[in-house]
């Protein structure tokens, strides 16, 4: 398949995800606190869509394992905001069916499929072990914030999320980097941005509410 075709699709993926790390950066600094817009999640569910099918055609086991996790997280938090019930039945099903789908290609397929996917020899052993262990750190992030969220029954953002998101996106970025996968260095470059800034939002949320607790004692 046409190089540019893929790397088209990788990268309309990493203009939804940086849509949706500005739209949560914008909606946050405003706020002056770290906030979780349903916009977020509505994005990420379509970038993961097609991240995963840019990971299959590029034969990248590292970017098809955390986008598999990653995508019944973004589902379950469109549940806590009361959105995915509205959404009627077929785009649902599809939407469910979508990682189905996409495990079937990498069974039967000819030309993409678990035995290119792991003997792709573009990819060395040991960048192939640090890429993975860069998406299983970066995709903890949404396991700690589905935990989170779930004891508090509400889609939350905690600080713990930030800093997972900044060192899985170092790890990330040193492996698109060696890579050579623009696709990747672009999604994260931006991305460091956001998670830092939310870094400082958040840790000044909290000291403006212990400085609020102390005045009021």
């Amino acid at each position: 398949m046409n190089q540019n075709f893929i790397f088209a699709i990788g990268f309309l993926a990493q203009i939804l995800f940086s849509a949706r790390q500005l739209t949560q950066w914008i909606s946050s600094e405003r706020a002056g606190k770290i906030l979780s817009p349903i916009l977020f999640w509505q994005l990420s569910i379509f970038a993961s869509s097609l991240l995963i099918i840019y990971g299959i055609l590029r034969n990248d086991p590292a970017i098809i394992f955390g986008q598999f996790i990653t995508y019944g997280v973004y589902i379950r938090n469109l549940y806590f905001f009361g959105f995915w019930k509205k959404i009627p039945r077929l785009p649902r099903f599809l939407a469910y069916a979508f990682p189905l789908l996409a495990v079937g290609m990498l069974l039967v397929g000819q030309t993409h499929n678990l035995q290119t996917i792991f003997s792709n020899d573009d990819i060395p052993t040991t960048l192939l072990i640090w890429g993975i262990t860069g998406q299983i750190v970066f995709t903890f992030r949404f396991i700690y914030q589905w935990f989170y969220s779930e004891k508090r029954k509400q889609s939350i953002l905690p600080l713990g999320f930030w800093i997972i998101s900044l060192t899985g996106s170092l790890m990330v970025l040193s492996y698109a980097i060696i890579r050579k996968d623009p696709v990747l260095f672009v999604g994260q470059a931006f991305g460091l941005i956001v998670y830092s800034r939310n870094i400082i939002l958040d840790l000044r949320q909290k000291k403006s509410d212990e400085a609020d607790d102390y005045a009021s004692n």
